[in-house]
């Protein structure tokens, strides 16, 4: 009798454990889902925000700042980068995404080529930075959204020489310093948008953040 009550209790325990496991599983498989709509999402808002731009020049004013950090406040750093790059790829395999509504390999080897490129590692720098710190201290957010954009301008710039060889104080005159008002206006609607984002986002259990 004694073997019979325990051996209910160890099928009542194993019971649990699978019940639980069954229950953990599907969370995982539902926060999977939501994580790839959410990736899916954000890579649309890039290819419909990216084409947008005001052409000054050689380099076009674009939108294609404001959708990274929208991914990476939305997505997070690594995934927001993974968006981005999904953007990249589908412009690269000849959709029009990019600036001016261009797609293709040509963009790439094209004069604004370096910014398609510093894109990436302004998502991971400002992701990192909204990341590892709360909307509390959102003076470190902008710490980490310039620094990000300084990185992609380093690149922007130096394979825009590579293109033209022109000197470097022509090409900032070309590629930087025309941008600087613009960038500072953009760092600070995405900032403003991704905390509220980024906010309801949580409030909603669509994503969870190390800092929010």
């Amino acid at each position: 009798m004694k073997n019979l009550v325990t051996n209910e209790g160890i099928l009542k325990d194993e019971a649990k454990e699978l019940k639980a496991s069954k229950q953990e599983g599907e969370k995982k498989e539902l926060l999977s889902i939501k994580t790839i709509a959410m990736c899916a999402i954000m890579t649309a808002l890039c290819c419909i925000l990216g084409p947008l731009s005001i052409p000054i020049g050689a380099v076009p004013i674009s939108l294609t700042v404001i959708s990274v950090y929208l991914c990476v406040y939305s997505l997070g750093c690594i995934k927001g980068s993974l968006a981005y790059l999904v953007y990249m790829l589908l412009g690269l395999v000849g959709l029009p995404v990019f600036s001016e509504y261009q797609g293709g390999p040509a963009k790439l080897f094209g004069v604004t080529g370096g910014y398609i490129i510093g894109f990436i590692f302004m998502a991971l720098i400002a992701g990192f930075f909204i990341d590892h710190f709360s909307s509390k201290h959102w003076y470190m957010h902008l710490v980490g959204m310039v620094l990000g954009l300084a990185v992609c301008y380093v690149f922007g710039t130096v394979y825009f020489m590579l293109q033209t060889n022109m000197s470097l104080q022509a090409t900032l005159t070309v590629c930087v310093y025309p941008f600087l008002a613009f960038d500072a206006i953009k760092i600070a609607l995405s900032m403003v948008a991704g905390i509220a984002i980024r906010r309801a986002l949580a409030a909603a259990h669509l994503m969870s953040y190390k800092k929010l």
